[in-house]
């Protein structure tokens, strides 16, 4: 599919970085668990990016060396790029990067003055053991919007089989996770996934 080209004002930009700002409050499993709502608003609801430039911006971000928050300084490079050309891309990701990681790192740091400081309270252990079950949810949300771009065939059982089977390795043994990715990769090579 072809990106769009888009005609962005000032308001554009400035809804881009409140949306980014909103959920950097929200990214308790990091930036990556904020996937599912940052596919429903660049993609779905705002048309600033299509299906595979979504997709191929975390896949790009993922596999690169770095820092996992890689994939938002893409998805703001692609809606600059879509935008304004060049120019916007530098500014779209610049953006991005800086709404996405400033409330959530001065945040970051105030809770974690104050959870030091009262680490035995009760309400405080119990807050870090509710998390738990969000920052899974919003993982598998995402593995999910991710699964089930328009890539991927979910009626393909041997691809079922090998996800399943390595997370069923990786919950109940200690084998390291490079080697079930070394494996998934020789799979794919050899056209079994």
């Amino acid at each position: 599919m072809i990106p769009p080209v888009l005609d962005f004002s000032a308001a554009d930009w400035l809804a881009l970085a409140g949306h980014f700002l909103s959920l950097s409050l929200l990214a308790v499993g990091g930036a990556i668990s904020t996937v599912p709502d940052m596919h429903r608003y660049l993609v779905d609801e705002r048309h600033w990016l299509v299906d595979e430039q979504f997709s191929a911006s975390i896949a790009i971000a993922q596999a690169a060396p770095g820092p996992n928050i890689l994939f938002v300084a893409l998805l703001g490079w692609n809606v600059g790029l879509n935008a304004a050309g060049l120019p916007g891309a530098w500014a779209g990701l610049a953006l991005a990067m800086i709404s996405i990681m400033l409330p959530s790192t001065v945040l970051t740091c105030l809770a974690a003055q104050w959870g030091h400081r009262n680490r035995e309270l009760r309400v405080v252990r119990a807050f870090k053991q509710g998390l738990t079950p969000i920052v899974l949810a919003l993982l598998v949300a995402t593995g999910w919007i991710l699964a089930t771009s328009r890539r991927y065939d979910l009626t393909d059982a041997p691809l079922w089989g090998v996800s399943i089977a390595a997370t069923l390795i990786v919950w109940r043994t200690r084998i390291h996770l490079l080697w079930l990715l070394g494996a998934g990769g020789v799979l794919g090579w050899f056209g079994l996934i």
